[in-house]
């Protein structure tokens, strides 16, 4: 199988997954999470949802939040997408986005502002 499918299945998850999660989950505890990513199997028969949200606290709430709304998520992908299988979906908080941060503010302090 080629590579191309499963990352062109990962960004139409990704895309369609962000769109369900602002219009049709209902659930609070889900409030404003960004998707950074998707991960498909080659075989198509998992993905991972790389999350991110703005208040770090509630995240192991939101991953339960999201982890919980997987199956109606999948039921309404399989309805969106002509596909044999619909991938079965397990969310993942994606750390990058801090680690880059604090990278960044680490250099910060290290390297002495330009004058």
């Amino acid at each position: 199988m080629s590579r191309g499918r499963p990352r062109k299945v990962a960004d139409l998850i990704q895309r369609e997954i962000a769109d369900l999660l602002r219009h049709d989950v209902r659930d609070p505890r889900v409030g404003m999470v960004t998707l950074t990513s998707v991960d498909v199997a080659p075989d198509l028969s998992h993905a991972k949802v790389y999350f991110t949200i703005l208040d770090k606290e509630k995240q192991g709430e939101t991953a339960k939040a999201l982890q919980r709304a997987a199956g109606f998520l999948r039921a309404q992908l399989s309805h969106r997408m002509s596909m044999y299988t619909t991938p079965e979906l397990r969310f993942v908080y994606d750390e990058s986005v801090e680690r880059g941060d604090r990278i960044s503010q680490l250099i910060d302090s290290v390297v002495p502002p330009k004058r």
